[in-house]
């Protein structure tokens, strides 16, 4: 019985012993590769440039302003829901495409979404109601402008112009016939030059 109790107290011994010293050399090994990363050099910091403003430089924009944007959307839904056309959305987006006020009715269906914002979009790209653009689109298999990603040529985008210039546009999607859409979008317009 004593043999084995002193093999015993000699397996755990050597096991510790063992277990001890896996753990100092993997310390020494963490120590070692995190030495070897602090003695990378630390990547150089990029410089800001501070170009001047002006021609040939930059580029002034003009924007509908938030406040602008929140009366347009507002007024086109109000115009929608009076003609009893409250599953519609509505949306006013700069010249590039990117949303600056979206407004869905009440009972606006998820395409309607996409279908505003991509009559605004039209609408401004071209400086053109999308009513008048859908006459543009050849009907014969060939590739047409209807073929350019995130447009749409169905009636109901209004472009929003400063100093003839197209800098945003208007869409309305979701009513059952492009021409109410259309009105709509034009009521919304119409409440920005009210102000």
């Amino acid at each position: 019985m004593k043999k084995s109790t002193a093999l015993t107290a000699a397996v755990s011994a050597l096991v510790l012993t063992g277990g001890i010293t896996v753990a100092a050399n993997a310390a020494g090994t963490t120590n070692a590769a995190n030495t070897a990363v602090r003695q990378q050099p630390a990547p150089q910091a990029v410089p800001a440039v501070d170009i001047p403003a002006g021609q040939g430089t930059t580029v002034a924009q003009s924007r509908v302003s938030a406040t602008a944007s929140a009366n347009a959307v507002q007024a086109a839904l109000a115009k929608c829901a009076a003609d009893r056309l409250p599953f519609v959305t509505v949306a006013v987006v700069d010249r590039f495409g990117t949303v600056q006020a979206l407004l869905r009715g009440d009972n606006a269906a998820e395409h309607t979404i996409e279908a505003a914002q991509q009559k605004a979009y039209t609408a401004a790209a071209f400086g053109a109601p999308t009513s008048e653009l859908a006459g543009r689109i050849s009907g014969n298999g060939k590739p047409s402008i209807a073929d350019l990603p995130g447009t749409l040529f169905l009636a109901g985008g209004i472009p929003l112009k400063v100093n003839g210039v197209s800098v945003a546009g208007i869409g309305v999607g979701g009513a059952p016939d492009g021409a109410l859409d259309e009105a709509c979008a034009t009521a919304g317009a119409e409440a920005i030059l009210a102000g």
